[in-house]
């Protein structure tokens, strides 16, 4: 297997299309042998409609990948963002089958067919700033606590799941004329407004390319995010500049603590912080304590572990 020299700086790439693979099965193996041979660690999904994944590796493997996902006519208009780091900021590498690409859990809920009108992250700012837009984040809550756009609503959903019951019991096509949405990447808030256009809301808006296209385009002077965004690898977080942040991640809770947290009484490394510790039970503690045995016992041996975040794999 190939891989990169701990000199060279690591592409982070996250991508995602919406597209009808009815052969998605097909493609797992080739998928598999390619990334393998390129030296690339991180996830891809491959479902009937479509890709999506964060994937890193040099320059080469990276572009590699990319190019054989876009060689598949229905996948050309594939778009990734990308990072850097010095680190690979995935341990391994896999490739699973899906039943959706991101799971909203409602049928015939299909982007390839209807979907809202794409904002690019240039005119991002100028949309959430008229009056008549309310901003709704589609992310999961622990991901807004760190950051979002100004003046974004915050449904209090801890999973994509709950999204459609957030619609249902807060949102009316009535009297919501006009509602624009993002997320970190942009799938979720494309199956989104799929979703909210069939629940006959008029005019639904989602930012192209994600919170982390806007931060890659937007100049920092010009923008409307506060804080870090969440980014579901071990860096946990990065800032305007798509540097990686200061944030950890609780091993026992998954929720991202900050400095200020890793000073509380209550946290444990890889067993509490100050938002879980008197609420897990003590099988999830036992667990996540035998968790944290095994990632001192990687690091003691010079060995990754999936979830040793600050440790160099």
């Amino acid at each position: 297997m190939a891989d990169v020299q701990m000199t060279n700086e690591f592409v982070v790439a996250a991508l995602y299309h919406f597209a009808r693979l009815d052969d998605f099965r097909d493609k797992q193996a080739p998928l598999l042998a390619l990334c393998e041979r390129e030296g690339i660690r991180g996830t891809l999904l491959l479902a009937q409609e479509g890709v999506n994944g964060t994937i890193s590796g040099s320059r080469q493997g990276i572009d590699t990948v990319l190019a054989w996902l876009r060689a598949d006519p229905r996948l050309q208009g594939l778009e990734h963002k990308e990072s850097f780091s010095d680190r690979h900021p995935f341990v391994r590498l896999k490739i699973k089958l899906k039943k959706e690409i991101v799971t909203l859990g409602v049928p015939f809920v299909d982007p390839t067919a209807v979907v809202g009108t794409y904002v690019a992250p240039a005119e991002w700012n100028a949309l959430i700033q008229d009056p008549d837009v309310i901003v709704i984040d589609t992310r999961n809550d622990y991901e807004v606590a760190i950051g979002s756009f100004e003046g974004a609503i915050d449904p209090h959903t801890q999973t994509f799941r709950q999204f459609p019951q957030y619609v249902a019991e807060q949102l009316d096509p009535a009297k919501h004329k006009k509602v624009a949405m993002f997320c970190t990447g942009g799938i979720r808030c494309e199956k989104a407004s799929s979703f909210m256009l069939g629940q006959g809301f008029a005019e639904v808006f989602h930012l192209k390319g994600g919170i982390l296209k806007y931060l890659e385009e937007v100049p920092q002077e010009q923008t409307r995010w506060q804080g870090d965004c969440f980014v579901f690898d071990n860096r946990v977080t990065v800032r305007h500049d798509l540097s990686e942040g200061d944030f950890d991640q609780c091993h026992a809770c998954r929720i991202p603590i900050s400095a200020e947290d890793r000073l509380s009484e209550h946290f444990v490394p890889g067993i509490s912080c100050p938002h879980c510790w008197n609420s897990l039970s003590e099988k999830t503690r036992a667990s996540a304590r035998e968790r944290q045995k095994q990632i001192e016992l990687a690091q003691q041996r010079n060995q990754p572990h999936p979830l040793g975040r600050r440790y160099d794999a």
